[in-house]
């Protein structure tokens, strides 16, 4: 018993040892503090900011800044781009790094964002700052939405919050669905394709997929939001599982894609759906026939070759090299 009981407490003492040693590091990925649009009046926080004006407008709004550590924070703050990533994530473009050239017309929205000179902020043990910024939308700035963000950073933690800026004038929500493919067959099938906002507003798409195969048609997939917020100017390739698709059949796919506003955008592709493995070994037999065919088509044409070639000629013995006449001669 006392055995028992001496390894028990060793056991707990491992134990605490082992808290005691993880909890630095499950403290030291918390930045200590966080960035939130500020709110004048009771209520739910704002999960991001909204502004709106015409080209040439200055806007405002203000963000707060809460430090709930016990030591001071110095944060900078700056504008950034916002824009979507080739997967159709949300992203902020890093500072010094400048837009994409494929943006479109959401790009550059980050640098009309201005704070002064409070870019440097030093925030006070258990305290909240709420920090002013300006927005200076060009004169020359095109209608439509402007996806943009302000980053807060510290010793390589970053918070971004999310700016929407929307410039007066003629909104076009207009999409296009490209490139469509499927890879795989039955219930693992997934349809691969790209859409792209070929408007100036961001678009929420929703996704209907109609298939038909040799003997009539089979399940596709009805119409389902697609989890992306496509930014103007932006293209994403996503990807949709296709558990209705059949194993073995050939197939005309049609994808229809919608957003509000925008006028619906169709792709069509037809696709052999085979068993697994059956394609990888029917394009190997393809392949050793189509080498098996060019080797009979080689050694046929040497053949015939061979035979209407004319015999050559017998070799005729070469004349002797003439022989130095002696004259005996002498000088």
């Amino acid at each position: 018993m006392r055995v028992l009981h001496t390894l028990t407490r060793l056991g707990v003492a491992l134990l605490a040892a082992a808290a005691l040693h993880g909890a630095p590091a499950a403290a030291a990925d918390e930045p200590g503090w966080t960035a939130e649009p500020a709110t004048g009046r009771p209520g739910p926080p704002r999960p991001y900011f909204y502004l709106a004006g015409a080209a040439g407008a200055v806007l405002e709004d203000h963000l707060t800044l809460a430090n709930a550590g016990d030591r001071e924070r110095t944060l900078t703050l700056r504008g950034a781009d916002a824009y979507n990533t080739p997967d159709g994530a949300l992203a902020v473009r890093p500072a010094g790094q400048g837009a994409p050239a494929a943006a479109g017309v959401g790009a550059g929205a980050g640098s009309w964002i201005s704070f002064g000179a409070a870019t440097t902020v030093k925030v006070p043990p258990r305290t909240r700052a709420v920090v002013p910024f300006t927005v200076t939308v060009p004169p020359a700035a095109a209608p439509g939405d402007h996806p943009a963000a302000v980053v807060a950073t510290e010793a390589g933690h970053e918070s971004a919050v999310r700016v929407h800026l929307r410039v007066g004038g003629p909104a076009l929500a207009a999409l296009t669905v490209e490139d469509v493919a499927v890879h795989g067959s039955g219930a693992s099938a997934v349809i691969r394709y790209a859409l792209v906002n070929r408007g100036n507003v961001a678009l929420a798409p929703e996704l209907a997929v109609r298939a038909e195969g040799r003997f009539g048609e089979v399940p596709g997939r009805g119409a389902h939001a697609v989890p992306v917020e496509l930014l103007p100017g932006r293209r994403v390739e996503l990807s949709e599982p296709w558990p209705g698709a059949p194993a073995l059949d050939r197939v005309a796919l049609t994808l229809t894609v919608t957003a509000p506003g925008a006028a619906p955008a169709t792709a069509r592709a037809s696709v052999w759906l085979l068993p697994g493995g059956t394609a990888a070994r029917l394009g190997a037999g393809l392949l050793a026939l189509g080498t098996l065919a060019t080797a009979a088509l080689l050694l046929v044409r040497t053949r015939r070759t061979g035979r209407a070639r004319p015999p050559e000629p017998p070799a005729t013995a070469a004349a002797p090299a003439p022989e130095p006449e002696l004259t005996g001669a002498s000088r």
